[in-house]
């Protein structure tokens, strides 16, 4: 893993987003000509997968009403409450191989997943 990892802030949930995941995140973002002082991530859980649920990763122009809002390595991360129950501890990098590139979900809460890497059992 390349760079140094930054987790956001205690509120009873964190998540890592590591330095290169967080450097894509931006390159979406510019992408997409969103306003950077309201746009961010929105990471969220999903029913569905070969697993049981799977990760959904979105620029947003800004975070909805009842979003939990934090600032991780320079990306403002927008989280549900319905998925942060399943995120809390997670760690998202992104990863180029021989096989492509893409981000990744290490995930402490999964009791299980696929082969994919997209979806996990809670």
């Amino acid at each position: 893993m390349a760079g140094i990892e930054q987790q956001a802030p205690a509120t009873g949930f964190n998540m890592t987003l590591t330095e290169r995941a967080a450097e894509e995140v931006q390159k979406f973002m510019v992408q997409e000509q969103v306003a950077p002082e309201t746009a961010g991530l929105r990471v969220s859980v999903l029913p569905g997968g070969c697993s049981g649920f799977k990760y959904s990763l979105n620029i947003e122009e800004r975070a909805l009403d009842d979003d939990m809002v934090h600032e991780v390595n320079g990306v403002r991360v927008f989280v549900d409450g319905f998925s942060a129950q399943y995120l809390s501890g997670i760690t998202i990098d992104y990863v180029t191989s021989m096989q492509g590139s893409g981000f990744t979900f290490s995930n402490p809460n999964a009791s299980g997943g696929c082969g994919c890497g997209s979806s996990f059992t809670a």
